[in-house]
């Protein structure tokens, strides 16, 4: 069984969606696309039924709909409504509640405890780049931090902000899946692309696909190759 993004176009390219109770990288450059993928992931969830958390470090949840306002493919109706979970982990609030799931074992325990007794659906964490706020020797612990989140039964989407789709990093070698988002400035403008570089148990073919931005978010044109 596979489960829909959410983003119209992209699961055509893996095969009709994504597998189920794996942790997939969403990585890229800034203003790539990579919030209003996670947006739309999140949206179908809830669509869905699903129960959804969504993990941030550096915005409000006021501000991430104000964000994703521009859009009308539902994620201020799903923010609000009970099937997603919004847990900012700087905020005093949102350190309440993560410090309810235990003292021991960092953030790392805490997050996949909240994961497994809120019977988690789908989530997107946001960002790996501060995470490293959390984590003393960034490198070992990131990597124990995503062992543990593939061993949750959430499908989860873990945001990277990575410029250089071949710079690979422990994030890209240990998920189940690696999904990259281009930007190219040209004379006629700005070309936007998506390119699933990794995708077990999923026959893919790592071209790069257009894609475009309306008022119902991001969309991907699988038919449509550019060059990189």
């Amino acid at each position: 069984m596979r489960i829909s993004s959410g983003v119209p176009g992209f699961d055509e390219l893996v095969d009709g969606g994504l597998l189920p109770r794996r942790l997939y990288v969403v990585s890229g450059p800034p203003g790539s696309g990579k919030t209003t993928f996670s947006s739309q992931f999140i949206t179908q969830g809830a669509k869905q039924g699903e129960n959804c958390l969504y993990v941030t470090m550096h915005e409000t949840k006021e501000e991430l709909m104000q964000d994703m306002s521009g859009f009308d493919f539902g994620f201020d109706k799903a923010m609000q409504s009970d099937a997603v979970q919004f847990l900012n982990l700087v905020t005093e609030s949102g350190k309440r509640t993560i410090t309810q799931f235990g003292h021991e074992g960092g953030l790392t325990n805490r997050l996949v405890a909240y994961l497994d007794s809120n019977d988690i659906d789908r989530a997107v964490i946001d960002s790996t780049m501060l995470l490293q706020h959390f984590f003393s020797d960034a490198n070992q612990e990131i990597t124990g931090f995503l062992s543990a989140l593939k061993q949750t039964d959430a499908t989860i989407l873990l945001i990277s902000e990575m410029t250089d789709p071949t710079a690979y990093s422990d994030e890209h070698y240990l998920a189940h899946g690696v999904i990259f988002f281009h930007n190219y400035l040209e004379s006629g403008g700005m070309t936007r692309g998506i390119q699933v570089i990794k995708m077990r148990g999923t026959p893919i073919d790592c071209d790069i696909r257009r894609i475009s931005f309306s008022d119902r978010g991001l969309a991907v044109h699988s038919e449509e190759k550019i060059q990189g």
